[in-house]
């Protein structure tokens, strides 16, 4: 019987990067995944600077750069009478970018792979083995085979908020909110984005360009859950109208052309326990939110290192399981939270608050302060540093001093 020391559910960018660690610390590793790659899938495509640093620490930025996906150094967001752009990165990770999942999700797998993880696509699992209420395996089977049993002595769920571990784990789910908005994206030609993010924000609609492999720009405009009724039998058409708010834009993308058809989505927010006895979560699996910042990339990448180490640390004996994986868990919580409740805050695409709108137009013209408000957005600075009332005060501070 084939003993594993970890099999993980998902081979996307939350699970090939967890079995490409652990592989690298010597851990032995079956990663399986339903879809054969490449295979595209839903996502904002986005990687922040904090998620283009993890992939060259992992040594595999120069695959993406060579794919011919281009960089973004400068993030804009229209909020009417002006805009505020900066830069979302730092020296040391200056850029983002935005590339194709079935380039990224593919180098992910190869990566996987070369470290000695064992790969197997087109494998789809139909429960797992628990044994006195321990999780010890899986059952499953590749396309057209037979069903086979592998054991291990955890299991990942990689696999999304959908999670077959999740499911059947059933973890503590807690800072639960509902769905906020409603997004929807394709891919236009014709569009350029010379290396910039574009946002454009309006009360209770707002949409974001952005470059992606192809020579081609992802675009996403969305709406408040509350509107979905009302839109969603002229999606294409609302999503046209809402174009219409920033008419320079407009005119831009009437002049491009659509290469797909819209793929839309609202996603549910919540933080899962991402641990148990035999088993652990990664990615989406323990931890979603809005879609709006586009954080998901990077926040997959972050507890693929955070997990990685955490059950390196109790396969190798230095720690207890239950230690080495609460702090995953807690490190997660400190750094996911602040971002989760901007990005819900965001989400409800309500007009900003007086206190709000002064701050922003205060920020406008600022280079500084405007370099910070991309970082937050791109999850390199934190909000509550940003909207803390010292810095706040500076921010204002230096607006009155320029009149």
């Amino acid at each position: 019987m084939n003993r594993y020391d970890a099999i993980v559910l998902g081979a996307r960018c939350a699970g090939a990067p967890t079995a490409m660690l652990l592989a690298r610390k010597g851990c032995k590793v079956l990663v399986v995944d339903r879809a054969s790659f490449p295979s595209d899938t839903l996502s904002t495509h986005l990687v922040h600077p904090p998620g283009v640093a993890a992939l060259d620490r992992w040594g595999l930025l120069d695959r993406v750069v060579a794919s011919g996906c281009p960089p973004i150094d400068t993030y804009a967001f229209d909020f009417g009478p002006f805009t505020i752009a900066g830069a979302p990165g730092t020296v040391a990770s200056p850029v983002a970018y935005g590339p194709r999942r079935t380039v990224l999700d593919e180098l992910l797998v190869e990566a996987a792979a070369e470290a000695g993880a064992e790969v197997r696509q087109a494998f789809s699992v139909d429960e797992l083995i628990i044994d006195a209420g321990r999780v010890t395996g899986i059952r499953g089977r590749s396309r057209g085979g037979a069903s086979v049993t592998e054991h291990a002595r955890v299991v990942i769920g990689a696999d999304g908020r959908h999670s077959l571990v999740a499911k059947t784990v059933e973890p503590e789910q807690y800072h639960e909110r509902p769905p906020l908005c409603y997004g929807y994206y394709s891919y236009w030609s014709g569009l350029p984005m010379n290396g910039r993010f574009e946002a454009c924000v309006r009360p209770h609609r707002a949409f974001a360009a952005w470059p992606t492999n192809d020579d081609l720009t992802l675009v996403i405009a969305g709406w408040p859950t509350a509107e979905f009724k009302a839109n969603k039998d002229d999606i294409e058409g609302n999503v046209l109208k809402t174009f219409e708010l920033a008419p320079s834009f407009a005119e831009r993308i009437h002049a491009a052309r659509r290469e797909a058809r819209l793929l839309g989505t609202a996603v549910p927010n919540y933080f899962r326990k991402p641990y148990g006895a035999g088993w652990a979560l990664v990615g989406d699996a323990g931890y979603d939110k809005e879609f709006i910042t586009a954080q998901g990339i990077q926040d997959a990448f972050r507890d693929a290192e955070l997990c990685a180490t955490a059950l390196d640390q109790a396969f190798s004996g230095e720690r207890g399981f239950d230690a080495a994986m609460g702090e995953y868990q807690a490190t997660r919580d400190t750094q996911a939270l602040p971002m989760y409740e901007f990005s819900c805050d965001f989400a409800r695409l309500e007009p900003p608050p007086p206190e709000l709108q002064q701050l922003l137009l205060a920020v406008h013209g600022n280079q500084e302060a405007m370099d910070g408000f991309a970082r937050v957005n791109a999850g390199v600075m934190s909000p509550a540093d940003f909207f803390d009332e010292a810095n706040v005060a500076r921010i204002v501070a230096a607006a009155a001093a320029r009149g």
